[in-house]
């Protein structure tokens, strides 16, 4: 994909990797929209790019994100490009966590994620063209201790984007699976705790992690490469990410059993 004069639509736009992901789309030509809850934020960040669509609604609105998702359409004639950015993290022990924080980040980071996603599949298979990228996790590849939430969404949201590429493989609509490890960002301190409540401090890991400028470029040249799976992380997290990346042959073989009628078969009950 050649971003220039495309449209792009990036939720958790307003910070960390989502403002990065608009920066660099901006600096590439594309005309970007900007989602978060909030407005302000959000507007600091469109200031730094070209031309631009602020959308502010909570990605758990169902409403809302109805009614975003037909000005986003409206706004250049169709999305070319839709970034499942927005998410929370957690740091805390499975035997301490509430069950309500497991319910809050399923919500926020899984649930949430799919709703965006199948408000626009129907409109890029209309069209024959499109890309939708799904920002998941080393730890979406990895269980990783304090995080059994995260990982469960992380994991999850893998598995229905893997999915949704083979259903759509014969669309002309590309999906991309992004796997970050430690990005320089907030992640860490707005992670939530074993009570819900905000950590408000970062990990070392976190804040020595990859610039989100960088990250950003990393994801975009790999979605602009037709990649189904990115990997962007350094060191032990990236050794993690390769030791669990998914064959290509397998990609091509889920995609060779929707050419031959898989679904059609299952939908026949044969």
């Amino acid at each position: 994909m050649d971003f220039n004069g495309k449209t792009a639509w990036i939720t958790g736009a307003s910070s960390g990797i989502g403002a990065a992901l608009v920066r660099d789309l901006g600096s590439r030509g594309a005309h970007v929209i900007l989602s978060g809850r909030d407005e302000a934020r959000l507007a600091k960040v469109a200031a730094d790019c070209g031309e631009s669509l602020i959308l502010p609604f909570d990605v758990r609105d169902e409403d809302a994100l109805t009614d975003a998702t037909a000005k986003a359409i409206a706004w250049k004639g169709g999305v070319d490009l839709a970034v499942a950015n927005a998410g929370i993290s957690q740091r805390s022990r499975a035997l301490k966590t509430d069950m309500q924080v497991y319910r809050d980040i399923i919500d926020i980071d899984l649930t949430s994620q799919i709703a965006f996603s199948q408000s626009l599949i129907g409109h890029m298979a209309e069209r024959g063209s499109g890309a939708l990228a799904f920002i998941s996790s080393i730890a979406g590849k990895v269980g990783v201790p304090m995080r059994t939430a995260y990982c469960a969404v992380k994991f999850g949201l893998a598995g229905y984007g893997d999915a949704l590429r083979g259903e759509l493989s014969q669309s002309g609509v590309g999906v991309h699976m992004i796997y970050p490890g430690s990005v320089a960002t907030n992640v860490s301190r707005n992670a939530l705790t074993a009570d819900g409540s905000k950590r408000g401090v970062s990990d070392k890991v976190i804040d020595e992690g990859i610039p989100a400028s960088d990250a950003a470029k990393t994801m975009l040249d790999g979605i602009a490469k037709g990649e189904r799976e990115i990997i962007v992380a350094e060191g032990m997290e990236l050794q993690m990410g390769e030791a669990r990346r998914t064959p290509e042959a397998l990609f091509d073989q889920v995609a060779g059993m929707v050419a031959a009628g898989y679904m059609e078969r299952m939908e026949e009950g044969a």
